[in-house]
């Protein structure tokens, strides 16, 4: 009886092992198709979040850091695109990470946002209002 309790426990062990290890796999920095930033993704707790860790243009013409300017809350115009939170509040659930929001600094709008792994390795990204179908989805590299 010992020891098929303690059989149980390892398998129920190592399925948690292996099941933390494929919610962490988002984390790291990706690349946008552009080709224009790198985005670094990391886990706060439980959730998932991304910031802008590289632009290619991260000065204005008078070599001051480009701001988020087109951000609808005045207050926040002023914050800098590079190191800015763009994904937020990603949640891991079976295959996907969802129920968090996508900024977008060049509109100053904010998505729906699921994230999920390619087998390619790619990370697709589907962005959207109010239901996954209607939205826009761009697949992102991992940087090595």
């Amino acid at each position: 009886m010992f020891r098929k309790l303690t059989i149980l426990c390892l398998l129920v062990l190592g399925t948690h092992t292996a099941f933390s290890q494929k919610k962490d796999d988002i984390i790291g920095k990706w690349i946008n198709p552009s080709g224009e930033g790198q985005i670094e993704i990391y886990k706060k707790g439980d959730r998932y979040f991304g910031k802008l860790a590289w632009i290619k243009e991260p000065n204005d013409e008078k070599g001051k850091p480009k701001l988020d300017i087109k951000n609808p809350i005045a207050s926040l115009r002023t914050r800098p695109l590079l190191g800015l939170e763009i994904l937020k509040d990603f949640t891991f659930d079976e295959d996907e990470w969802s129920e968090g929001t996508i900024y977008d600094p060049k509109t100053g709008k904010t998505y729906s946002c699921k994230l999920t792994l390619k087998a390619n390795g790619q990370l697709n990204i589907r962005g959207y209002i109010g239901i996954s179908l209607i939205g826009r989805s761009e697949s992102w590299k991992r940087v090595k």
